[in-house]
C-alpha cells in the first residue's frame, strides 16, 4: 500500500476539505405555474415538465 512521502500542509488539507462543503440546491422556476422546482424534475404542483404535462396532479381539497 502506498504511503505519502511528505506530510500535507494545513492549507492543502483545508482546500481539500473545502470542496466537500454543503451547497444549497439550485432551484429553477416552473414555466407554467412559477413555483421553485429542482432542474430535470417534473413540477409536483402542476405536473408539467418543460412545455408538456407528464403527471396527473389532483387539486388539494
Amino acid at each position: 500500500m502506498a504511503c505519502p512521502k511528505r506530510r500535507q500542509s494545513k492549507s492543502r488539507q483545508k482546500m481539500r476539505r473545502g470542496a466537500q462543503r454543503w451547497r444549497a440546491p439550485i432551484l429553477k422556476t416552473c414555466s407554467s405555474c412559477g413555483t421553485a422546482v429542482p432542474s430535470h424534475i417534473a413540477c409536483p404542483s402542476c405536473g408539467y415538465y418543460g412545455e408538456r404535462q407528464v403527471l396527473d396532479v389532483e387539486a388539494a381539497v
